[in-house]
């Protein structure tokens, strides 16, 4: 009876896992439309992209404490009831400062979502095998809804207008806020993190100017304003560890990062993995989306359908994760799924610029298989997160977890972005300094100069494309050694009792 309970429970957490993830790529497609619409300017339009992203990544460390102290099943029902409020605001947004800001309240309702439903799994399922599978169920629905995201914008495009996109997520909101009081247990922990108002403005001050200033720098390239955003979020970021070391109850337990002791080596081992697998993600499917668009010429909902695989292969990945559990160890699993991320990153590095057999097929089977060995990471890695915690801190240790995706992500975009960038302006020949500059350009030219200089700009996205492949194969490789470099030792032998210890224990089990 209590495992169908909690079961139930899990399906119903699913609904904002999967809503929201779908919510978040949906935009993309979208974009065009209600930029047109509302007649945002460019950099209105960055800000009603990034405002949601920005404000869960200063949120979540705060709302993962949160839930631990007044109850993670409140904090749960209250952000998915003020998501669905918002997003109906969204939907009928009436210009862009508006959406802009609703956009940011949504980001501090979506901050309560992910580490309060990973926490509450903990209470669902403590058989440490069930949880596992558990936790490779939502990792599943999160990037089953990436990749579908853009699907479901299509659709919804094709026969509503912009804000229907927005309102996809109101049905499965309502109903976890009806449902929940009945089927999800509530849960707060008495040694639970104080929520230290210091501590949280340091938090939202360091990753509020690193992620937004990571995003400048991939826009823009390199300028004053990034570096100083960078600079300011780093000092801050510092100021935070170091408060965060001193507090008996921290925002965010800092210590289980000291490689000093061997029982957190495999806890760093999976943040760490999780930073740099999203940074090769994130930097990989920039590339790749701008490649099926740019290079071979697909509409952007044929684009999202070929790129759809990649999310799928997360999916499948977390899904048989489990499976392999029962046969390797956790670590062991993690290091060859992202081996075999390694070798599909490669694949990206082989493709050429035509839809034949050398161009689409290639970097399709590339994205799958670099997606399907990040599962194991994405389910037992976060699964070691959690547990590696007490239960009264399985919310802060899930907003950690949290913090790393969004910070790889960031920086995927931003690093990987800027080199592919580097790398296309080295092989354009003093042609315009982007692809989508080249093809505006090319539409305006006579057709055999207009053609010459489409060649050249693909020739030379796709050397970028090389690139960001190569370094997502070095960068899965090398996360996968350090995995298995802070891996679990074997357990030390016991020493024997001596004969005093025994009498001792003898007398007290008397």
């Amino acid at each position: 009876m209590r495992l169908t309970r909690a079961r139930l429970g899990l399906a119903l957490l699913m609904l904002p896992t999967l809503l929201v993830a779908m919510d978040t790529t949906a935009l993309l497609l979208a974009l065009p439309e209600l930029t047109a619409d509302l007649g945002a300017t460019g950099v209105q339009q960055l800000w009603i992209s990034d405002a949601y992203g920005l404000v869960v990544a200063g949120l979540v460390i705060t709302m993962g404490t949160l839930g631990d102290r007044i109850g993670r099943r409140r904090l749960l029902l209250g952000g998915a009831a003020a998501f669905a409020v918002l997003s109906a605001a969204a939907a009928f947004a009436t210009g862009p400062l508006m959406l802009i800001v609703v956009r940011a309240l949504l980001g501090a309702a979506g901050a309560t979502l992910a580490p309060s439903t990973l926490a509450l799994i903990t209470n669902l399922f403590r058989d440490e095998r069930e949880r596992g599978r558990a936790i490779a169920v939502w990792a599943t629905c999160q990037f089953t809804g990436g990749a579908l995201g853009p699907v479901l914008a299509g659709f919804l495009l094709q026969h509503f207008w912009w804000g229907s996109v927005f309102l996809a997520a109101v049905p499965a909101m309502v109903l976890l806020v009806l449902a929940g009081p009945a089927v999800l247990p509530e849960y707060r922990g008495d040694r639970a993190g104080r929520l230290d108002p210091v501590g949280v403005a340091l938090s939202l001050g360091a990753v509020l100017p690193l992620v937004h200033g990571v995003k400048r720098l991939a826009v823009g390239g390199p300028s004053a304003v990034p570096v100083v955003l960078l600079a300011a979020g780093a000092a801050l970021g510092v100021l935070f560890v170091r408060r965060q070391l001193r507090q008996d109850a921290p925002l965010l337990d800092l210590r289980l990062l000291d490689l000093r002791r061997a029982g957190n080596r495999p806890f760093a081992a999976v943040l760490v993995a999780l930073v740099l697998a999203g940074v090769a993600m994130a930097g990989t499917g920039l590339e790749v989306t701008q490649y099926l668009q740019g290079v071979l010429g697909h509409s952007p909902f044929a684009s999202a359908v070929l790129f759809a695989p990649m999310g799928l292969g997360v999916a499948l990945g977390t899904m048989t994760a489990p499976a392999l559990a029962g046969r390797l160890k956790p670590a062991t699993a993690i290091a060859g799924g992202l081996a075999v991320s390694g070798l599909g990153a490669l694949l990206t590095a082989l493709a050429d610029g035509t839809d034949g057999a050398g161009g689409l097929p290639v970097v399709v089977t590339g994205i799958t298989v670099l997606a399907l060995g990040t599962g194991p990471l994405f389910a037992l890695g976060t699964g070691l997160v959690l547990g590696s915690v007490p239960p009264e801190r399985a919310g802060s240790a899930a907003a950690m977890s949290e913090t790393g995706n969004y910070l790889g992500g960031s920086l995927g975009f931003a690093l990987l972005g800027t080199l592919a960038a580097t790398v296309y302006r080295d092989h354009a020949h003093g042609g315009p300094d982007s692809l989508p500059a080249a093809l505006a350009t090319a539409s305006r030219l006579p057709a055999d100069r207009g053609a010459a200089l489409l060649h050249d700009a693909r020739e030379a996205f796709t050397a970028g494309l090389h690139t960001t492949g190569l370094v997502a194969a070095v960068l899965f490789a090398g996360t996968a050694v350090l995995v298995l470099a802070l891996r679990p030792g074997a357990p030390a032998a016991a020493a024997p009792e001596s004969d005093d210890a025994v009498e001792v224990r003898v007398r007290t089990t008397r």
